[in-house]
């Protein structure tokens, strides 16, 4: 979902490259001790995480709160939701400091600030029959987002010039053809982008499409005859690594995704005893400086609204 990356003052590297030996530096670089287990508040319901690099973001589907957890410092912010909002997917967007953020049943993707949690903009896509806006990703030129119960992207087009967010007015549906054949069940959940190309998984089938963010035609992706039913969020990382969760099966599938997405390999499955802690039904994962941090959603747990969420660590190498 997501490309992440850090910052640092210019006035920090100056004094580090003045007084720090070579051997301080690597000792420096190598102080990330990211957290195995980070705890969510009883009955969070989560589905959707992201990162901006320094942060993870986890949206709650009870009431559309989201979490703000520091990585290095564990310090937490809710941002709070409100009755009848609910936040599944969300991604976060560098140039603009927000979280986009799915809505779910709602038929709606929020922009909300990223250090407030202000909803900045609402935009709805009504329709005769239920939608389910399941996840979402941000490219240069536009917000995607998967609704789980139609053959259609819903779309924000972006400015590709200014950092101001476009009016609600401008969201819209692209029509989907070609491959990809609606089923029983949740169909396009998690969604990423690669070089102008959208990529998403078909849970209830199990089967990846490449999709044209400007015709809407979706073409089977060739993974030589394997299916990842229960497919949930994607994760891009660097050389075409895509991590895909399959969330009653607890585990991630690490794929090599080709040029253009025509085809993706099988090259490592993370299963639940390789997690650094328990994990129980994962939906999505953050990519962070080598680790993933995969939500629990716990789907089917019994007493939802006050049971135990949390976050789980897995080395992404």
């Amino acid at each position: 979902m997501k490309h992440l990356r850090s910052t640092v003052a210019l006035a920090t590297l100056v004094v580090a490259a003045t007084v720090l030996p070579a051997s301080a530096h690597a000792k420096a670089d190598d102080s990330f001790a990211p957290p195995d287990r980070i705890e969510l508040p009883n009955g969070w319901l989560p589905e959707g995480i992201t990162s901006d690099g320094k942060s993870l973001f986890s949206g709650s589907r009870a009431d559309g709160s989201i979490l703000k957890i520091g990585i290095g410092s564990g310090r937490k912010k809710t941002f709070a939701g409100a009755p009848g909002r609910i936040a599944v997917g969300i991604d976060h967007d560098v140039k603009r400091d927000v979280l986009w953020v799915a809505g779910g049943a709602g038929k709606e993707i929020r922009a909300q600030d990223a250090d407030t949690g202000k909803v900045l903009r609402t935009y709805r896509f009504p329709s005769t029959g239920p939608r389910f806006v399941n996840d979402v990703t941000v490219t240069d030129s536009a917000v995607y987002a998967t609704d789980s119960l139609s053959r259609e992207l819903l779309v924000v087009p972006l400015s590709t010039r200014t950092a101001s967010l476009p009016a609600a007015w401008r969201a819209k549906t692209l029509p989907l053809t070609g491959d990809l054949k609606l089923a029983t069940g949740n169909n396009l959940n998690g969604i990423v982008s690669q070089g102008g190309i959208v990529v998403a998984v078909q849970s209830n089938t199990g089967r990846l499409f490449r999709i044209n963010p400007t015709s809407g035609r979706t073409k089977k992706i060739v993974t030589g005859g394997r299916t990842f039913v229960n497919g949930d969020g994607l994760e891009l990382g660097p050389g075409g690594t895509l991590y895909l969760v399959q969330n009653r099966d607890n585990r991630i599938r690490v794929l090599h995704l080709a040029k253009k997405a025509k085809s993706a390999r099988l090259v490592d499955t993370i299963n639940r005893r390789e997690f650094a802690a328990e994990i129980d039904v994962p939906s999505t994962v953050a990519l962070v400086k080598g680790s993933l941090f995969a939500v629990n959603a716990r789907f089917g747990v019994a007493s939802p609204e006050t049971a135990a969420y949390w976050i789980t660590r897995a080395d992404a190498d």
